[in-house]
């Protein structure tokens, strides 16, 4: 079995990770307090996902090799393009997205798909601050903020903070220079008290997922999982036995 993809809980399904076993595509859910027993082997390029069939490669590259890669055009535009993709010419939202305790990004996407976008990324708040009629305005909009606002934020940032929250008087600030369309407050379950461990594991018991972080519980310590990490695993079903690092709350 390999670990072959993830779906966040970005839409109206749970999050889940996606496993191939013999060419069979099957979605592990990722609901509160479900148990993962995965032990992690190898990791090799994941292949391709097509509807539930996997076809794998053994390519070492991993999480996909130089054939399997997909290559957004969209992904490093600065709105000079020639809006090479159908995507390109539908109606765009411009938008801040906040994360604890006061990182802002700003970001561009399809208008129809802001939500499910701010909740792709895991943002704790965030603003609708314009809508243009495509892609390549949106993008220039967004070149021309990114001086002030940076256009990602790295996924260790926001694992990090997990057991923080936004500092309303920097994000009532920002809001105060702008008149939003509509604005997000978004709350993803996990309530915790301190700083999870950053680890690469499957195995223990689900406590949510923000984004594409996974956090779970195990032997008393909780851990932050980005799922991108998983993908390309081999994997069995039995408990990992490495050695993990713990929190000082667990030997408490």
């Amino acid at each position: 079995m390999q670990i072959v993809g993830y779906e966040t809980a970005a839409g109206d399904g749970s999050a889940a990770l996606l496993v191939g076993d013999e060419g069979i595509v099957q979605q592990r859910t990722l609901e509160e307090g479900v148990e993962l027993s995965y032990s992690l082997g190898e990791r090799h390029c994941a292949g391709t996902v097509t509807e539930s069939t996997h076809e794998a490669c053994d390519r070492e590259a991993a999480p996909y090799c130089e054939e399997h890669t997909s290559h957004w055009p969209c992904a490093r535009c600065t709105g000079t393009c020639s809006m090479p993709t159908e995507a390109c010419h539908e109606e765009h939202a411009i938008y801040l997205a906040a994360f604890a305790p006061e990182t802002i990004k700003v970001g561009v996407t399809r208008s129809w798909r802001l939500e499910t976008r701010l909740r792709e990324q895991g943002a704790d708040r965030a603003a609708h601050i314009r809508t243009v009629k495509n892609g390549r305005v949106a993008r220039g909009i967004e070149t021309d903020m990114a001086d002030r606002f940076p256009d990602r934020v790295r996924v260790p940032t926001k694992m990090a903070s997990l057991h923080r929250s936004v500092d309303d008087e920097a994000w009532a600030a920002i809001l105060d220079e702008f008149v939003p369309i509509d604005t997000y407050d978004f709350d993803y379950g996990l309530s915790l008290d301190s700083r999870p461990v950053m680890e690469t594991l499957a195995s223990g018991t689900v406590v949510g997922t923000k984004g594409r972080v996974l956090v779970l519980d195990r032997a008393g310590t909780t851990y932050a999982v980005d799922l991108r990490d998983l993908v390309g695993h081999e994997i069995a079903t039995d408990p990992s036995s490495r050695s993990l690092q713990s929190s000082f709350g667990a030997f408490g």
